[in-house]
């Protein structure tokens, strides 16, 4: 029976890329998987066509001498062909990616020698106050490091002994291991990677060749920054494996709550209790604000819940060209524990208001006016 084109069988032109090739190939493969299709003796058949033209094509001899001859000129039964071990490695860098992709494991499986990690990424909450997140200010932190043992100098073993290379992979850090038809490669589970075994350890280590120790550093907290935002202190985090760069260490900043104001993004909120005859008769109302003092006009006749707005009071964050508003919330206080006097004075009050008719207490007379009509 006569082979299909490789070309056709990836799906690409003959023109097509390495990258397109890989693509096609990683497509196929992850759909006629034999882990996917376990039943399917037709997916089989497909996913080893596919890998066949995959492996032909990602050799640029191969494809050279496939253009120019055909399948003739790869089969190495008809005599043009190359030797078996041609073109293998592209392959296995493809099977590396797809086979990451179907079981989750990411990234490639084919690479040499010890594995190298980057360090893990560290974070530190910080708690600072609304007034320093508005100026900003520099800190100092203590956040945990490793330092590499003075008893061993890193190397983990006790002094007067050394590591020795692993015998399970030969001081590779990876194993070759079978599923089915194919070949993986995974982490040695005896050195966990690092190629080397350590017979005696250090006592002082562990056998880590590094020690926990505290680092002070130095954090700028810039001006205008908000709660939940991250400072990013590069190579800060733990240290890498086997020579791996070290994580980075993240700087989380928490407000703590203000007695007088709540953050809105740039803006400021904030509640004014006014007394009942300063809401009556209005003027002048000095407030608070994070650069010191400011004041506006309350009119007559102000009602609670009235809100004024002070442009340019509020706070200037890190990513704005301008600061935010101050908002001010009236909140009219009701007067308590009065004297006989003043109550005396209260019911007068109300007296007159009452006989003034509803251009005393418009929203009264509104509301009173709804009422009626609801219930007729």
């Amino acid at each position: 029976m006569a082979k299909r084109d490789y070309y056709e069988i990836l799906g690409v032109a003959k023109n097509a890329s390495e990258e397109e090739i890989k693509k096609a190939y990683r497509k196929l493969a992850m759909k006629y998987h034999p882990d996917r299709n376990p039943d399917s003796k037709a997916a089989e058949e497909k996913f080893k066509e596919a890998k066949e033209a995959y492996e032909m094509l990602s050799d640029a001899q191969k494809r050279e001498a496939y253009d120019r001859y055909g399948h003739a000129g790869v089969d190495p039964n008809m005599g043009a062909g190359f030797g078996a071990g041609a073109g293998f490695g592209g392959f296995s860098d493809a099977f590396g990616d797809i086979f990451g992709d179907i079981f989750g494991g990411g990234g490639r499986s084919s690479r040499s020698g010890p594995q190298v990690y980057r360090g893990a990424d560290l974070r530190y909450n910080l708690e600072i106050t609304l007034e320093q997140a508005a100026h900003g200010f520099d800190t100092t932190i203590r956040v945990p490091s490793w330092d590499e043992c003075e008893t061993c100098h890193g190397s983990g073993a006790k002094p007067g002994t050394s590591p020795t290379t692993c015998s399970t992979c030969g001081g590779q850090g990876q194993v070759r291991m079978q599923q089915g038809f194919f070949s993986i490669q995974q982490t040695c589970p005896k050195c966990h990677g690092t190629g080397k075994i350590i017979p005696t350890p250090c006592s002082t280590c562990g056998g880590a060749g590094r020690i926990k120790r505290n680092k002070t550093l130095e954090v700028k907290i810039p001006a205008g920054i908000d709660d939940g935002m991250r400072i990013r202190s590069s190579g800060n985090g733990e240290p890498g494996m086997n020579g791996g760069p070290p994580g980075d260490l993240y700087v989380e900043i928490h407000i703590k709550p203000h007695q007088v104001f709540q953050r809105d993004g740039d803006d400021l909120h904030c509640e004014i209790p006014v007394s009942f005859a300063k809401a009556a008769l209005g003027g002048e109302i000095e407030v608070p604000t994070l650069n010191g003092k400011a004041s506006f006009s309350l009119p007559e006749g102000t009602q609670s819940g009235k809100t004024f707005r002070l442009r340019g009071k509020g706070i200037k964050g890190v990513r704005s060209g301008y600061a935010g508003d101050l908002f001010c919330h009236v909140v009219v206080e009701t007067p308590v524990k009065l004297t006989e006097r003043q109550k005396e004075l209260l019911r007068e009050f109300d007296q007159l208001t009452t006989e003034g008719g509803s251009k005393h207490s418009p929203q009264s007379k509104s509301w009173r006016d709804k009422v009626k009509e609801f219930f007729e």
